[in-house]
């Protein structure tokens, strides 16, 4: 059974898959990291390791997606400073995490989210930076590896070239503006953009990817303040690459999301 007790939303409008929270402590920061996890065993330790410093000045949730690993104990997370694990219990991959998450700390009164994944490729060093990009007015940050300052270590040749010829000129197509990084899931939102009617992020319609590519568009095309920030990402040398993303169904699948976002969307209807 997972930790936590189910969470009722205050929203009825929100679709959201079910959801387990368990917490940790106290609301103390303006901003949120959330951190999306599903079985990253040693990965998500060695990560929360990096993130002490984070965690002493932000509120950390960890948004899992049903891990069985028992990487994600409370003990475990008490003494890395989190604040508390959300489990989704309902159907749905990343982007129905990142909705829980999302949901739960907009109803938690936080101005802003950060987020980075929990396989250790990211260095969390950056997420200070975001946070208060975020409270100086930016609604949609993308952390890029490919800006100055940025680092991209160890990628494989095929994710390097997938986003620099493939993902990136299509997602800044739609957008009307330039993204270089755009499967990087180091990210930046405002409550703000997230509140707004015209861009209604809690729709079942997001399951996978789909919310990653959505919002990048969808806050470029109704002109919120966008920007992309340097970030390091580092693939492990010697060991399988961290990923969730099977090497031929995994990638047809992303395919087809990104053709869906690019040139059909997942705009909300428009209000009656």
């Amino acid at each position: 059974m997972a930790p936590g007790t189910p969470y009722s939303w205050k929203d009825a409008r929100w679709q959201l898959p079910s959801f387990n929270v368990l917490e940790l402590a106290p609301k103390r920061s303006r901003v949120l990291v959330c951190v999306p996890v599903i079985n990253e065993g040693e990965r998500i330790a060695r990560q929360l390791v990096k993130m002490t410093p984070v965690s002493a000045e932000l509120d950390v949730v960890i948004a899992d997606g049903g891990s069985t690993d028992g990487s994600l104990s409370e003990e475990h997370l008490r003494s890395r400073g989190v604040r508390g694990l959300l489990t989704k219990t309902g159907p749905g991959k990343l982007s129905a995490q990142m909705r829980m998450a999302m949901a739960w700390g907009l109803e938690q009164g936080y101005e802003g989210f950060v987020f980075i994944d929990g396989n250790d490729k990211d260095d969390p060093a950056a997420i200070p930076g975001f946070a208060r990009e975020i409270l100086a007015g930016w609604d949609h940050i993308q952390g890029s590896r490919y800006v100055p300052g940025g680092r991209a270590i160890n990628t494989p040749a095929s994710r390097h070239w997938g986003v620099k010829l493939l993902h990136s000129p299509l997602i800044s197509l739609a957008a009307r503006r330039r993204y270089t990084d755009t499967t990087n899931g180091f990210r930046g939102y405002s409550a703000r953009f997230l509140s707004d009617p015209r861009v209604q992020p809690f729709r079942d319609v997001f399951v996978a990817y789909e919310l990653h590519y959505y919002l990048a568009i969808r806050a470029a095309r109704l002109k919120f303040k966008v920007k992309e920030m340097p970030v390091t990402r580092e693939y492990p040398v010697g060991e399988k690459t961290p990923t969730k993303i099977s090497p031929i169904r995994g990638n047809w699948r992303i395919l087809k999301t990104l053709l869906h976002a690019a040139f059909v969307g997942y705009n909300p209807p428009p209000a009656p």
